[in-house]
């Protein structure tokens, strides 16, 4: 049994760490986490050790039959009747203030960190629903807390792929079935693209928050990032 400081919230100017003791999530040393949050969960995958649903999309996981290993949130958008169905199903459950500096995902995954650094972890569910929500769910790495795990965090959907490079110089690989590839650079300097359909470097280099409908060639895409970080999309058309 494990004991971790499972969130730090800060309201107010005060400091809460809620502990909590978890039986279930202290056997593999780099696990493969799918965490659902409450976005469209029209398609996922299931390959992983572990699942986690972070409030409402703990009733998501239960009616597909899938494990629900941790559930965390506020579940200020599930009845009573349901947080005990949710609370009775879980094999671990952390319940947190409504009123809290961060949004229920992002202490859904500095929870998983606390208990595994070297985690993989996919979210599913980040994107429709409400727009701020969604933007709350690209850009969670700008969370100090969560920016030195960047690399081991991915967000699906059927359409899309995101994932986050450091500053740095990185090698991009595509996504088998996906189409394009964008980059949002969150940073200052100009950033580089190599290798790509169309490449970006000090000789021609231009202005914008997202270098979008790019492509793959023959390879890997070499990315340079000269400070902050950089968003990757890939994505495809609806089918």
């Amino acid at each position: 049994m494990t004991e971790v400081a499972a969130a730090i919230l800060r309201r107010d100017g005060k400091i809460l760490i809620c502990q909590r003791k978890f039986k279930r999530f202290v056997m593999l040393s780099m696990p493969k986490i799918a965490l659902f949050v409450g976005g469209e969960l029209e398609w996922f995958t299931t390959d992983f050790d572990y699942f986690v649903g972070v409030d409402r999309a703990c009733l998501r996981l239960l009616e597909l039959g899938l494990p629900l290993d941790l559930a965390v949130g506020d579940f200020d958008s599930v009845s009573r009747s349901e947080l005990e169905m949710i609370q009775s199903a879980a094999k671990d459950c952390m319940i947190a203030p409504a009123e809290k500096d961060d949004t229920d995902t992002e202490l859904a995954l500095k929870i998983t960190f606390q208990l595994y650094p070297e985690a993989e972890v996919t979210i599913f569910g980040a994107f429709g629903g409400r727009i701020d929500h969604m933007l709350s769910n690209i850009f969670l790495v700008s969370d100090p807390e969560l920016a030195p795990f960047m690399r081991r965090i991915c967000l699906r959907d059927k359409q899309n792929k995101i994932t986050y490079y450091p500053e740095g110089s990185h090698k991009v690989l595509p996504e088998p079935g996906m189409t394009y590839v964008s980059f949002l650079h969150e940073g200052d300097g100009e950033l580089t693209i190599l290798g790509a359909k169309y490449e970006l470097t000090s000789m021609n280099y231009f202005q914008k928050k997202i270098y979008s409908s790019n492509e793959f060639v023959d390879g890997p895409i070499q990315v340079i990032v000269p400070n902050g970080y950089v968003i990757v999309i890939q994505t495809k058309d609806r089918s």
